[in-house]
């Protein structure tokens, strides 16, 4: 990594120590080594200084360099006249070329960064409007059904069966939990962005927690999402908030990923103080190139025909990592997808326990 980020008082010592100690060397070594050999010897520390540092250390550097040259190491030495005109030249030379090599190289390092500047924002704004665009239309999608069901209710609400009143009911509530959904995500990717959130630790009944999330997962119906409580788990000490947006984005992408029909496996156990959660599903899988991608924000994948922000496998992966556990993604060997989290936590077997 550069060091163009250390204080310019920093470089400025650092420059001249360099120089300094390596002309040092070559004064002891100068019996054994050309007067010419310590220039180049000089010239590649200013070189790399170059690449290193800001530009004005580096000319000091350059100059100290060459007057040092003239001074120590070019006859007649400890005085500053040069009595050769071939030494003149090369001291002439050697000062040029080290003070040209300092500005272009420090120019050369601005137009990268300046390049790369230009990379990350146009990557900013392509994310923005990836954003945007899946937003607009996962945001309108429930608008729209909340809104049509209201206007239906609203104007047939005397012959309205009950039936159709249900089933309107119904739509509103799910179109509800996802519009939730996504608003949730976007603060969730916002805290994890900013790092400003803490853990809120409590005793947590993760079969209880479970529940409560499959019934707000959207467009389930046509799936068969099973999940068979294990009565004898203990209390895991966890945040009980951030590992409900855990398991509702794992399992509502599994929803949302896999074709009608498919079965949807939820797995919990308690190993060595650690609570493990497994989400089985017998779809697609993932491409096997593209595991490694799933869980970076906003991404989606290729040809993927259902829509999404791309923001709920790295929400629960952050969170998870946020409980210092880790997440892992592989293809069952008979087709589908396999999402194992492994977050280390307090248990507990007592039934009756109060917040700590």
């Amino acid at each position: 990594m550069l060091l163009t980020k250390l204080k310019k008082q920093n470089q400025y010592l650092l420059s001249i120590l360099i120089i300094g100690i390596l002309s040092a060397v070559c004064y002891f070594l100068r019996d054994i080594i050309d007067y010419r050999i310590v220039a180049l010897l000089l010239f590649l520390a200013v070189s790399i200084l170059a690449i290193l540092f800001d530009v004005f250390p580096v000319i000091i550097a350059a100059v100290l360099s060459a007057l040092i040259l003239n001074i120590f190491f070019i006859e007649p030495t400890f005085h500053y006249k040069i009595d050769n005109a071939e030494n003149t030249l090369l001291f002439i030379i050697y000062l040029l070329i080290a003070l040209l090599n300092a500005v272009f190289t420090n120019r050369i390092r601005k137009q990268e960064k300046n390049l790369l500047e230009k990379e990350e924002k146009e990557n900013t704004i392509k994310l923005y409007n990836t954003l945007l665009n899946s937003l607009s239309h996962e945001l309108r999608i429930p608008i729209t059904t909340i809104i049509g069901s209201v206007d239906t209710l609203k104007e047939n609400k005397i012959n309205l069966p009950e039936k159709y009143k249900e089933e309107l009911l119904t739509e509103i509530q799910e179109a509800s939990f996802r519009l939730n959904g996504q608003v949730e995500n976007l603060l969730s990717m916002s805290r994890l962005e900013t790092g400003n959130f803490q853990l809120k630790k409590d005793w947590t009944d993760i079969n209880e927690l479970i529940y409560l999330n499959l019934n707000k997962i959207t467009n389930s119906d046509n799936h068969n999402i099973q999940f068979n409580p294990d009565e004898n788990l203990p209390y895991f000490k966890i945040d009980m908030g951030l590992m409900e947006q855990i398991i509702h984005g794992l399992v509502q992408n599994a929803v949302n990923y896999t074709p009608s029909g498919s079965t949807i496996h939820i797995k919990v156990k308690e190993e060595n103080d650690h609570l493990i959660l497994e989400i089985i599903d017998n779809g697609n899988g993932f491409p096997e190139d593209k595991i490694d991608k799933v869980f970076e924000k906003f991404y989606r994948l290729p040809n993927s025909k259902t829509g999404g922000t791309g923001l709920g496998l790295s929400i629960a992966k952050g969170f998870t990592e946020a409980h210092d556990g880790t997440i892992i993604l592989e293809n069952n060997p008979s087709g589908g997808a396999h999402f194992t989290i492994k977050i280390p936590c307090e248990t507990s077997y007592l039934k009756n326990l109060k917040n700590e």
